[in-house]
């Protein structure tokens, strides 16, 4: 990548010279670089935390899964060794012993429906049960804050509607429980103070039916979600083409929200700002964290939604207006999704364990890990941000209301060029609510940043134009 995270944090003399209106704005600007970054104690504890995250316990899970033959959304609840109930109770059973281990720190619960029948792919009266297992913030400022991580538990062969095929699932989506299960395991041991959802939804391969149940509840509800990944696909390190992508994920995100008015559409254009909804902040800072910490495992940034035909779970949380995105393994083997078991012309269909790689599942978790933690331990993203728009200036002053969270440090200004991916440079100003930057607004994309005493980083916020 041209732009990457590393440009933020790293040599701090080599601003472009183009972005700066005179030298003396310069040799100010200069004088407040900061270079970015937790305090080493906090550091270490998140690379703590992501060297426990163990391929064995993920080899499992996916085997674990795999072994109850079919996971259809329609298939029997209540079969012992068969079925989506038995994996249901499975999943319910190993978040049991995460909590008996952590002290029960986890708060579980079904949360459980009828749907159907829809005369699509549920054809009967159907229970879907999501499993949910919640960790709540320990910070009273932030407590309310969520951050929402899902997989999906159902499975489908050729024909979804078909609830008795063998349907093992072993990539789509056993390898994503795998994550979620693993995540659950090591962060519920550590306090946060946001709040952190591990969720395992059903109805997936029915047409996302599971989570967009949970994601509209949450809308009505009033909760305060801030960002949501899902893992789906996560399994396999190698293609159809053979070539080995053990270094790299993908993760897909939109650049407007999916809810966004024709007015605020307008706004967006006017901007400049179409790469800029929250779900592409989310993602930036993916990457962000990805780079810190885990060297040369690449977050790849796909900025879209998701593949082409395809969907998944982070498109109901987009579709009530939380920034949602999805990780997936960089090159699919679609003889290994969607199909039931078995051969044609020496040519293998099924999705089974051994097509997928413990120890990339477990870099996999490593890097939704490592953003999470750092998103549950700094403050939120400032709100109201707005960017001064009153007179022609060849400066910029950028206002937003200050944050609540008690160990607040202060804020950061970020901008990139108006056409880089990724935040360029980054600029410590102090705690206040109102800075001028000795940029023109005309030629870059400016972000604010909150930051606590220990240098965790919320997400970027792009303001919006105001007079005042």
């Amino acid at each position: 990548m041209l732009f990457r995270s590393d440009h933020i944090h790293g040599d701090k003399h080599l601003a472009h010279q183009r972005l700066v209106q005179s030298s003396a704005a310069f040799g100010t600007l200069m004088l407040l670089f900061n270079a970015l970054g937790c305090s080493q104690s906090q550091e270490s504890n998140i690379v703590r935390m992501a060297r426990a995250i163990d391929s064995a316990q993920i080899k499992i899970a996916v085997e674990s899964l795999a072994d109850f033959g079919t996971r259809n959304t329609m298939s029997s609840s209540d079969h012992p060794t068969r079925g989506i109930g038995a994996a249901r109770r499975w999943l319910v059973s190993q978040l049991e012993t995460i909590n008996k281990a952590n002290g029960g720190r986890l708060t579980l619960e079904d949360d459980r429906f009828l749907h159907g029948p829809d005369g699509n792919r549920i054809m009967r009266e159907t229970e879907i049960v999501n499993v949910v297992a919640t960790l709540p913030g320990t910070q009273a400022e932030s407590r309310d804050r969520i951050y929402v991580v899902s997989a999906h538990y159902d499975s489908m062969c050729n024909d979804p509607k078909d609830p008795d095929c063998d349907a093992p699932g072993a990539d789509d989506d056993a390898s994503g429980c795998a994550v979620v299960l693993e995540l659950a395991r090591v962060m519920s041991r550590e306090p946060f103070d946001a709040t952190i959802v591990f969720m395992f939804v059903a109805g997936e391969e029915q047409g996302l039916i599971g989570s967009r149940h949970w994601a509209k509840a949450a809308r009505e509800r009033g909760a305060n979600i801030a960002g949501m990944i899902t893992n789906d696909i996560v399994g396999a390190s190698r293609g159809p083409s053979g070539v080995d992508h053990r270094g790299r994920v993908r993760v897909f995100s939109e650049g407007v929200s999916m809810t966004a008015s024709g007015e605020e559409l307008k706004l967006l254009q006017s901007t400049g700002y179409l790469s800029d909804a929250p779900a592409r902040q989310l993602a930036r800072y993916i990457d962000e964290s990805a780079a810190r910490f885990l060297g040369d495992f690449d977050v790849v940034c796909i900025f879209r939604r998701d593949r082409f035909l395809r969907g998944g779970d982070h498109t109901a949380f987009s579709e009530q207006g939380y920034a949602a995105v999805r990780f997936t393994e960089f090159e699919e083997n679609y003889d290994h999704q969607h199909q039931t078991p078995r051969v044609e012309e020496d040519r293998a269909f099924g999705d089974w364990p051994k097509h997928c790689d413990p120890e990339y599942i477990a870099d996999v978790a490593r890097a939704n890990l490592v953003a999470l933690a750092g998103l549950a331990m700094a403050p939120a993203s400032p709100r109201d941000v707005k960017i001064i728009t009153t007179r022609l200036t060849n400066d910029t002053t950028l206002k937003w209301t200050r944050n609540s969270e008690p160990d607040l440090a202060g804020y950061d200004i970020v901008w990139r060029t108006t056409d880089a991916p990724f935040w360029q440079r980054s600029l410590s100003v102090g705690d206040v609510g109102e800075f001028t930057m000795p940029l023109s607004k005309d030629n870059v994309i400016f972000g604010v940043v909150a930051v606590d005493r220990e240098g965790h980083r919320s997400p970027a916020s792009v303001p919006m134009p105001a007079t005042e």
